[in-house]
């Protein structure tokens, strides 16, 4: 009798034994499919976040493109408001430089007299409202005497010695400038000044000493 049970026993304890190691068998593949199933998956979600990725930049290019068009697209309205007069303007500057050669020759004219006189108020009135109506459009003279000498802006006619200027100044203007907008229309025709060379420091002091 108590063969039997202890052999009942035996036979309990394999049967728990088969059945624990069939259940961890089961857990285990399991696992194993669960493994293999996301290792088949990675690649799947890495390529769908690469093309996620390519899209999106895609689609800030795109946006930044349309906002550069659109930037571009408005400064060339505004440019074409601003700058529409620019032929116009330059039909007109050479009316007022004549007008102001015509005062500053009346200025040099000895006679006196009404005709003299009401020929110059005239002229000088005619100037101021031309020179309003210039820049009521935008369009301004620039005077750069003194200032130096920028090519962007000015028309060198001729350089002169000078002790009395540092080298490339502006040390006259033939022909004023204008600026539409604050754009150059017209560079100013001017006089640039250069450093007084030894020659003619020498002769000067020869000449001096000569005097002398």
């Amino acid at each position: 009798m108590a063969k039997d049970e202890t052999r009942s026993e035996k036979i309990s304890a394999e049967e728990n034994a088969l059945e624990t190691k069939a259940t961890d068998e089961v857990i285990e593949g399991v696992v194993e499919a669960e493994d293999t199933a996301t290792d088949d998956l990675m690649p799947l979600l890495e390529d769908a976040r690469a093309k996620a990725d390519e899209h999106w930049d895609q689609l800030l290019r795109v946006k930044a493109d349309m906002e550069n068009t659109r930037r571009r697209a408005k400064q060339d309205v505004e440019n074409a408001h601003k700058f529409a007069l620019e032929k116009f303007a330059l039909e007109l500057l050479p009316i007022k430089d004549s007008l102001e050669m015509g005062l500053t020759a009346a200025d040099g004219v000895t006679e006196s007299g009404d005709a003299m006189a009401q020929m110059k108020e005239g002229t000088a009135l005619t100037l101021k409202m031309l020179t309003a109506a210039l820049e009521k459009f935008g369009i301004e003279a620039v005077d750069p005497t003194g200032d130096t000498f920028d090519p962007d802006k000015h028309q060198a006619m001729s350089m002169q010695e000078s002790a009395e200027h540092k080298p490339n100044t502006v040390m006259a203007v033939m022909q004023k400038g204008y600026q539409l907008n604050e754009r150059l229309l017209r560079p100013a025709m001017v006089v640039v000044s250069k450093a007084v060379s030894e020659t003619s420091d020498s002769e000067s002091g020869n000449h001096i000493n000569e005097q002398a």
